[in-house]
């Protein structure tokens, strides 16, 4: 498999401007003396890396997840990004993922681990999920808004699919992520059309590769 070639894409810079969604931007101070929900819709899903008390499939509505941020250091470089998840506002959309209950007592630590993780583009929102055993929960999320220096936008599923199977970075190949996203929603029963069209053509890219 081909999988190491250049991306097409190139870093968009740290000049362009952000958008801003409704959702406000959350700080620490907001979340000392409690527990914490966190809902992961990308790679928390099956790397967590943090202590968690428990977790639920939980739904986020008005928000799609799609292969739109540019990853400059993770599953990429700046001169060769990948291509990973953030959440779009979308009326009538929805998006499933896990919500991840934290101990306010390593709530702190747990954050500067995630807000490093997150660097490149992501911001802490605050959010209401419906979580599919019938309880809602109030809980803090990363999203890489439209808009932000990472941001790479739509492309179509052919070419996304292209630049993921061509990127790598320091945390790996970029199509170990999207693989592994959709085997994630898979054992969670969680269905994504964008997700899963987007892994038929990398396995498909990957054969005719030889």
């Amino acid at each position: 498999m081909a999988l190491t070639r250049a991306a097409k894409a190139s870093y968009c810079g740290p000049k362009q401007s952000l958008a801003r969604s409704h959702l406000p931007v959350v700080h620490m101070t907001d979340t000392a003396d409690r527990d914490v929900w966190v809902f992961g819709y990308g790679s928390l899903i099956w790397r967590p890396d943090m202590p968690v008390l428990e977790s639920r499939v939980a739904r986020l509505d008005g928000w799609m997840r799609r292969f739109w941020q540019g990853s400059h250091d993770h599953r990429g470089v700046p001169e060769k990004p990948g291509r990973v998840v953030t959440l779009i506002e979308r009326h009538g959309e929805s998006c499933e993922g896990l919500a991840f209950r934290i101990d306010s007592q390593t709530a702190h630590d747990t954050f500067a681990a995630l807000d490093h993780r997150e660097k490149n583009g992501y911001e802490r929102r605050d959010v209401d999920l419906a979580c599919r055993d019938g309880s809602t929960v109030h809980a803090l999320v990363y999203i890489a808004v439209e808009g932000n220096f990472a941001y790479l936008g739509p492309a179509s599923n052919a070419d996304i699919a292209r630049q993921i199977r061509r990127s790598i970075g320091p945390s790996g190949r970029n199509v170990d992520y999207l693989l592994a996203l959709a085997d994630a929603l898979r054992a969670h029963q969680i269905d994504d059309p964008h997700v899963f069209a987007l892994e038929r053509h990398v396995l498909e890219g990957s054969v005719a590769d030889g």
